[in-house]
């Protein structure tokens, strides 16, 4: 590939070699990765992943402090969070799954009443740092950030899992899933709305 023909690669190019790759670094046959893009979500789930998405991700980035002092703008933005919520949470799942990919490739699936609760544990602990350990309360803002971030994701792409894995399924071609006590209530109401009107027809 020369230079020419790489700059008119667009982003879904991109995400398609950078997939592919993955694919082939898990021992996965390619055609046997690849799924229907089709949505997995309706119009609801949507406005739901980029309504709280949108303000995850505006919270983790400003750190919940926007002011104007002086007639200058000041935000509680701190690089480390960012930089943990972008790369670090991200490279941590990835690898994780990368590797049970490599020993156990059937799907992953947690979804039981006790991984969901230990699934929205851990963000509240990641959240509340700074409320018992200040030191690492950086993980705050970065947890916001790393969950707001997937949640756009999963809108814009129509994933239903969970925003967790959102990232690392997208580049693994997987669809391990684990637990959601926010969204899954919601993707399954608008589900049975969608069938009800379905049998009404």
């Amino acid at each position: 590939m020369d230079r020419s023909e790489a700059s008119t690669l667009g982003a879904d190019d991109w995400a398609e070699v950078v997939q592919v790759v993955a694919a082939g670094m898990t021992g996965t046959k390619i055609d046997q990765a690849r799924k229907p893009r089709r949505r997995q979500i309706g119009a609801i789930g949507t406005a739901a992943r980029v309504l709280i998405g949108a303000l995850m991700l505006a919270y983790g980035l400003t750190g919940g402090r926007v002011e104007v002092l002086g007639g200058s703008f000041q935000t509680g933005f701190d690089l480390l969070s960012v930089v943990i919520g972008v790369l670090a949470f991200p490279a941590l799942l990835l690898a994780w799954q990368w590797v049970r990919a490599r020993t156990n490739p059937t799907r992953f699936e947690a979804t039981g009443t006790l991984a969901t609760i230990i699934n929205i544990a851990v963000f509240i602990a990641l959240v509340l740092t700074p409320q018992y350990a200040k030191p690492i309360s950086f993980t705050s803002n970065a947890a916001l950030i790393f969950y707001g971030a997937s949640m756009l994701l999963a809108a814009a792409r129509g994933y239903g899992g969970c925003e967790v894995l959102a990232i690392s399924n997208w580049i693994l071609r997987r669809d391990d899933q684990i637990g959601c006590l926010v969204l899954s209530p919601i993707d399954s109401y608008e589900h049975r709305l969608k069938s009800a009107h379905s049998g009404r027809n």
